[in-house]
């Protein structure tokens, strides 16, 4: 299977949650989702389980963004040149640790 890069799309440049189903050696979701849930920027794409998933070659981009309060969200679409995921703080296992308030 090919898989395409969409340049206007940031890739994801690091996400060391390491209990996540799409991270072996690096995200291999074709895009995540940042969610706006809880007052954090949560990755919709996190899944924990077990089995590892994913692509076998993929740069992981951010598909969309529904954290309208980030200064690199314009239209739903980030507009950072990559993003960081990462474990966030209480109960939120996999952030966007790229994410600025306006």
């Amino acid at each position: 299977m090919t898989t395409l890069e969409n340049p206007a799309m940031p890739a994801v440049h690091d996400c060391t949650v390491s209990d996540c189903s799409y991270n072996h050696d690096g995200c291999h979701a074709f895009a995540i989702t940042v969610r706006g849930d809880n007052g954090a920027a949560d990755c919709g794409t996190f899944i924990p389980l077990g089995t590892k998933g994913g692509l076998d070659k993929v740069v992981a981009q951010v598909g969309a963004c529904s954290r309208t309060d980030c200064r690199h969200n314009a239209s739903l679409e980030c507009t950072a040149q990559s993003v960081r995921v990462g474990q966030g703080e209480g109960g939120h296992h996999a952030n966007c640790l790229t994410y600025e308030p306006r």
